[in-house]
Order: structure tokens, then sequence, then C-alpha cells
């Protein structure tokens, strides 16, 4: 009688400790997508780095995810093609999406308008994503938290992108291709979503690698590469390649991937608001750029916006 009283207690605290592990677990998920985040953060200051050492951005992007595709070589299962055509060919559009147009009109929309422009425009991508996502599928809903805190975390990016320094330049070549990145990669961040329940987490990264490489070839006929390559002998340039290629892309990539799999497409995108912020404490550390007043209001509102669009 004793022992069935022990079994009973025993079973009732199941369910309470199966929650306190999935809360866990949920929380484990947000901490590893804020590290995602700000190792984004710190890729424009690499590129910097990289661009002063003369590589043009679409020799960066190229060696960047050719270090990321071989790399993953030796984590994925050795599988060329997907399970249909149809399949392959949104692996393909993942790979335009999350590479190679993504990173080329955000890359040429630098030379046209102000990087303050591309930085914030580009930054819409996670209410893109949220607006997409409300439209295709219906079971995601629209909370005031979610809205609120999305439009919070928007005046923050702007505050810390302008810095205080605002300057009105409309280039409506240079702000549409910005738009156009945005809308990149919100639409890359769906096409994960839709593969994710298919394959291995690690496949549609390296078809995702594959295909970004593959596409950003045809710009070389019109931006011959350039780069010579004895200054890849360089600590700073083989350094920052590394940290692009491995770190940033390789890893960050599987990361993000599952993270959109288990937190869900537009809670996960709304951590994309955080970017400016590491980039921000970055160039402060790297770069000796100084914080201003208005620089650590725009992270606080960016930081409260990210909370309330988080919270379900």
């Amino acid at each position: 009688m004793k022992s069935e009283k022990i079994t009973s207690l025993f079973l009732s605290l199941l369910p309470t400790y199966h929650k306190h592990m999935d809360t866990k677990k949920n929380y484990t998920y947000h901490i590893v997508v804020i590290i995602v985040v700000g190792i984004w953060g710190l890729t424009f200051i690499s590129t910097k780095i990289l661009i002063e050492y003369g590589l043009s951005p679409q020799e960066i992007f190229l060696l960047r995810f050719l270090v990321a595709y071989l790399g993953i070589w030796f984590i994925s299962p050795y599988k060329l093609f997907a399970d249909n055509w149809k399949d392959e060919l949104w692996l393909l559009l993942g790979g335009v999406t999350g590479g190679s147009f993504y990173f080329y009109t955000e890359n040429t929309a630098l030379d046209i308008t102000l990087a303050t422009n591309v930085a914030f425009i580009v930054c819409t991508a996670p209410l893109l994503t949220t607006i997409l996502s409300l439209l295709i599928y219906k079971k995601e809903k629209a909370t005031r938290s979610l809205i609120g805190g999305s439009l919070l975390a928007l005046v923050g990016v702007a505050l810390v992108v302008y810095n205080g320094r605002f300057v009105l330049k409309i280039s409506p070549l240079g702000d549409f291709l910005s738009l156009l990145a945005a809308l990149s990669w919100a639409f890359y961040s769906l096409i994960m979503k839709k593969m994710s329940g298919r394959y291995r987490t690690t496949f549609i990264t390296c078809k995702i690698f594959f295909y970004g490489v593959l596409t950003i070839l045809p710009t070389f006929l019109i931006h011959p590469w350039q780069f010579d390559f004895t200054e890849f002998l360089k600590p700073a340039v083989w350094l920052n390649l590394l940290f692009l290629g491995v770190l940033a892309s390789l890893v960050c990539f599987v990361v993000w991937n599952i993270i959109l799999k288990q937190l869900g497409t537009v809670r996960a995108s709304n951590y994309i608001y955080l970017n400016p912020l590491f980039t921000l404490v970055g160039s402060a550390a790297f770069l000796g750029e100084h914080l201003t007043m208005m620089a650590l209001l725009g992270a606080a509102f960016i930081l409260g916006g990210v909370y309330l669009a988080g919270k379900k």
C-alpha cells in the first residue's frame, strides 16, 4: 500500500518535471540564438577589415561560403541531392535568398547609399519575416507584445545605427536594394521552416552553402577577381576569413537552422534586432569607436523590444 502511494506520488510529479526540463531547454535555445546573432554582429567588423586589405565584398562572400562548404562535409551525411526535384529547388532558393542574393544586394547597396540607411533597412528583416509568416501560416498569431516589441526594437535599431547623427539622404536604388536584402532573408527563414522537418539540418546547410557559392560566380563576370593571393599569408586576412567561414557561417548557419525549428521562425527572427547592438559593442572594443548616450538608449530599446516580442 505504501509503495503504491510512492508510485502515485512519483507519477504525479512527472508532468512538473518534464515541464521544468522543457522550460530549461527553451531558455537554452534563447541563449544560443543570442550568441549566434552576437557573432553575426561582429562579422561587419571582420568584413570591414578584409575590405581594407583589398578584398571585394563578393570575394569575401565566395571565400566565406567556400570555407564553410568544405568544412561541413566533415559533419554532413554523404547525400548529394534532395529526395525530389521540388525540394532541391527549394534548397536552391535557400542558397540564393540566404546567401548570394542577400549578400550581393546588401553589399551593392553599401556602394550606392549611406551605410546607416542599409543597416537600418536590412534590420527590418524580422518585421518582414513576421508579416510574411502571418500571411502564409495561419497558425501564427500577431499578439500585442509581438507587434509592440518589434516596433520598439526597430526604433532602438534606428537610434543605434544613426547614433544621433541623422542624415536624410534618400537613394531610391540603394534603399530598394537594401529592402530586397531584408526581404531575401525573410524568405530564407520561411524556406528553412519548410525544409527543417524533411531533412537533417547539416544536409540543408550544406546545400545552402553549395548553391550560395554556385550562384555568386556569375557576379565575377561583372567584377573580375582582383585580390592578390600572396595577401592570404597575412594573419589578419586568413584569421578573419576563418572567423567568417568557420564560426560565422559553418557553425552559426547550422545552429540558426536548428533554432528556427525549435523556437519558431517569428520568435527566432526577432533576435536579429540585436545585431547592430553587438556591432556597436564590437566597434567600441576592436575599432576604438565611441559609445554615445543615443546609442545606449537605442540599446535599451532593442533589449526591451526583443524581450516583449519573445514573450508568449
